[in-house]
């Protein structure tokens, strides 16, 4: 892979130093799975990991100390739906194969390490990139952020989205080729779809993505259930983006870990999802978001952002399970990335979503969608030592998420309080 590549040839770069050992005092901890706060509590980190927590944890000498007494203190937070190497402005209206001919997958991936440490700084320790990142740039993205090149969050990926014919792209004329494929995998039988996943899993994908309704064809149940038996032997989560309707029935039924968006989901679909355990990363664009990507022409942004508060509040109601996932796809030259991508806490907030269920799906559900649930998602023994806080109380307000004054990641601290 050529980032990859051109990375370990020039720059002759080595993994980071362990981390060493830090003893963090948090005045008041917080438990996304309960939702209950610890106050004056003693967190130990030891080579990348959590060891001890509690009131009276012994502190070795010579360890590093860091005093977040007068700060609330958190797992970091999961976006299990991004796409860091990727900026729509490069692409021609909603054609997303077509960024290639302008950009390499080398430019792609500087992009997604840029985007990385800001991404990190928000809080954001882990993040799954659903794909559109030009010839599997995310994976050796992955690596350099994993051998400590660079800093960033762990990335998990997809690899390329697999479609039915077309990727997602509309009418592009007979003589161009399918110039999709840069991107994606058209697969279009029971056989064709388990090949695909194959292919992700042999180029180093962590998750399997489907995009299901792009089109009048969808995939049927057999088909999204195909993938399904191929990538979970393998320990892969299988999503598909699908907007509502029966191509949804579909995902559900074939036994699919998570829809991606489901904008237009009923309640008799959010049911048959709680009854069948599967996971909603909602995307839920804000407004100002919606108009300058310009999502459906047919629709301007105030009213497709009702539709998508109503369908995350109906779907708090009925008890699916929520994981955030924010698909920031633009980037703004006076906003970065990472400051869009906490745009989303303001939807969650209008759809009267509470904030200790937002904190959930910002870690613990996050983290078992993933299937990274042993590792990260929680502060306790064992757990790998990402750790944010801020200066006020998420479970009051989920607002102060977007004031993070330290940043932990794997051991390493990263952005502490100045």
């Amino acid at each position: 892979m050529l980032a990859h590549l051109l990375l370990t040839a020039i720059l002759g770069l080595v993994a980071a130093p362990a981390p060493e050992t830090v003893v963090i005092r948090a005045g008041a901890l917080i438990d996304p799975a309960s939702g209950t706060v610890a106050r004056s509590q003693i967190i130990l980190v030891s080579n990348g990991k959590i060891t001890a927590v509690g009131p009276a944890v012994t502190i070795p000498a010579g360890a590093k100390q860091v005093d977040l007494s007068n700060a609330w203190v958190l797992p970091g937070l999961i976006d299990a739906h991004t796409h860091i190497t990727l900026d729509m402005a490069t692409m021609d209206d909603i054609l997303l194969g077509s960024a290639y001919l302008r950009e390499s997958s080398a430019r792609r991936a500087l992009r997604g390490l840029w985007n990385a440490e800001a991404i990190l700084n928000a809080g954001f320790t882990t993040v799954r990139d659903v794909g559109n990142d030009a010839n599997y740039a995310a994976v050796d993205i992955r690596h350099a952020l994993a051998s400590g090149w660079f800093i960033g969050p762990t990335i998990l990926t997809t690899g390329k989205i697999i479609t039915p014919f077309g990727g997602q792209s509309q009418k592009v004329s007979p003589e161009q080729g399918l110039i999709w494929l840069f991107e994606y995998i058209d697969a279009d039988t029971v056989d064709e779809i388990r090949k695909a996943v194959r292919q992700n899993i042999y180029y180093g994908a962590d998750a399997i993505k489907l995009v299901a309704d792009n089109s009048a064809f969808y995939y049927t149940k057999e088909e999204i259930a195909a993938a399904v038996a191929e990538a979970h032997p393998a320990g892969l989560p299988v999503s598909v983006h699908v907007m509502g309707g029966e191509a949804a029935r579909n995902v559900i039924l074939g036994g699919a870990d998570s829809i991606e968006h489901g904008f237009e989901l009923s309640d008799e679909l959010l049911q048959l999802m709680k009854e069948k355990q599967t996971v909603l990363v909602s995307t839920d664009f804000p407004e100002d978001h919606l108009n300058q990507m310009n999502w459906n022409p047919e629709i301007d942004g105030m009213t497709l952002g009702k539709r998508i508060v109503d369908r995350l509040r109906r779907a708090h109601a009925i008890g699916v399970k929520l994981v955030f996932g924010t698909d920031t796809v633009i980037q703004r030259p006076d906003r970065p990335k990472a400051d869009l991508m906490m745009d989303y806490y303001d939807v969650w907030k209008s759809a009267g979503i509470p904030p200790a269920a937002a904190l959930r799906a910002m870690t613990v559900n996050a983290a078992e969608l993933l299937r990274i649930h042993k590792v990260r998602g929680a502060i306790a023994p064992g757990m790998a030592a990402d750790i944010l806080a801020v200066p006020s109380n998420p479970l009051d307000d989920l607002s102060a998420l977007k004031k993070v004054i330290f940043v932990m990641k794997d051991g390493h601290v990263v952005k502490q309080p100045q």
